[in-house]
C-alpha cells in the first residue's frame, strides 16, 4: 500500500458496531478508503473475517482494539494496534473484560427491573452478535421494547452515567491499558481526548508507554485537532485519527471516514510495533 486515506477507528458487530467485520470492509471500500483498524471493544474476533474481506476487495486491515476504562469521573479510552492477536495475556484480559461487561448488564437489568422496566438478558444479546456486551446493546434492547423512543432517552432517562439503572465498569486503569497493549506487542494510542477531557493524565499515560494520540475525530473541533497534534509532537507520539464508525443503527450513524488520517499513520504504528518487539531496529 503506498497511500491514501486510513480510518483507524471503527467497530464491528464483535463488540457494539452494527457492521458486520465484512461489511465494515465493504463500506471502507465504497467509501473509497485505503485502510482501516478494527478497533472494537475488548475483542479481537472480528479481525480476521475483516482480514480475510480486506484482501479481497483492497483495503487494508490494521489490527486493533479500544480498551475501555474507568477513571472516578468518566471513562478513558486506549486504543492498540498491531497487536499480537494470540497473545495468552491479553486475551485472557479481553476474557476478563467480557465478563465484566455481563455483570455489568446483569445488574443494569436488575436495576431497571426494580424502576419497573422488565427486560431479558436475552433481549440484549440478540444485539451483540456473541461479541462484548455494553450499553448500547441496552440501549437497542429497551428501544425496541418500546420503553424509549431513542438511543438518546435511553441514556438520559435510564443508563447514562447519572441515570438510576448506570452501573459502573471494571477499574481497569487507563495506565494498565497501555501496559497490557504494549506487553501484546502493540502500540497504544489515547482515544478521543477531547471527549474523556482528561488531558492531565497525558504525561503519565506516556511515562506508561503511550505511543500514540487520536487527535484527528469527527466530534474533535478544527482548534482541539490542533492542540491535541502539538501536544503529540512535543511527546514525539504519533497523530492518530478515526471516525469511531459503530454502522448503520447505531446511536451516531455510519459516519466512516468522517475522519481520517494520511496512511503514514498506519507506517508508523507498525514501524513502532516491530521496534517493540526488536524485529527491526
Amino acid at each position: 500500500m503506498s497511500g491514501g486515506s486510513v480510518d483507524l477507528h471503527c467497530h464491528t458487530t464483535a463488540s457494539d458496531g452494527t457492521f458486520t467485520p465484512r461489511e465494515l470492509v465493504e463500506e471502507a471500500r465504497r467509501r473509497g478508503l485505503a485502510g482501516i483498524a478494527v478497533t472494537d471493544h475488548d475483542s479481537v474476533t472480528g479481525i480476521d473475517e475483516a482480514t480475510a474481506k480486506g484482501a479481497e476487495v483492497g483495503v487494508e486491515i490494521v489490527p486493533g482494539l479500544e480498551l475501555s476504562t474507568d477513571v472516578d469521573d468518566g471513562e478513558v479510552h486506549i486504543l492498540g494496534y498491531f497487536i499480537d492477536l494470540e497473545d495468552e495475556d491479553l486475551l485472557d484480559l479481553l476474557e476478563s473484560q467480557r465478563e465484566s461487561r455481563l455483570q455489568r448488564v446483569r445488574k443494569m437489568l436488575d436495576r431497571l427491573r426494580d424502576m419497573g422496566v422488565h427486560l431479558g438478558m436475552d433481549e440484549v444479546q440478540r444485539f451483540s452478535d456473541g461479541g462484548p456486551l455494553g450499553r448500547p446493546h441496552v440501549a437497542q434492547a429497551l428501544i425496541r421494547a418500546g420503553q424509549v423512543g431513542s438511543w438518546d432517552e435511553a441514556f438520559s432517562r435510564y443508563i447514562g452515567r447519572h441515570a438510576p439503572a448506570y452501573v459502573r465498569r471494571s477499574r481497569l486503569s487507563p495506565h494498565d491499558a497501555v501496559r497490557a497493549i504494549l506487553a501484546a506487542g502493540g502500540v497504544p494510542v489515547l482515544a478521543h481526548p477531547g471527549l474523556s477531557g482528561h488531558d492531565d493524565m497525558i504525561p503519565s499515560l506516556v511515562d506508561a508507554g503511550l505511543a500514540g494520540i487520536e487527535a484527528v475525530y469527527p466530534d474533535h473541533g478544527e482548534e482541539q485537532r490542533m492542540r491535541y497534534a502539538r501536544l503529540a509532537g512535543g511527546y514525539g507520539l504519533i497523530v492518530t485519527g478515526g471516525s469511531d464508525c459503530h454502522g448503520p443503527s447505531s446511536s451516531s450513524g455510519v459516519r466512516l471516514g468522517l475522519a481520517t488520517v494520511d496512511y503514514d499513520a498506519v507506517r508508523q504504528l507498525r514501524e513502532k510495533a516491530l521496534i517493540a518487539r526488536g524485529l527491526i531496529m
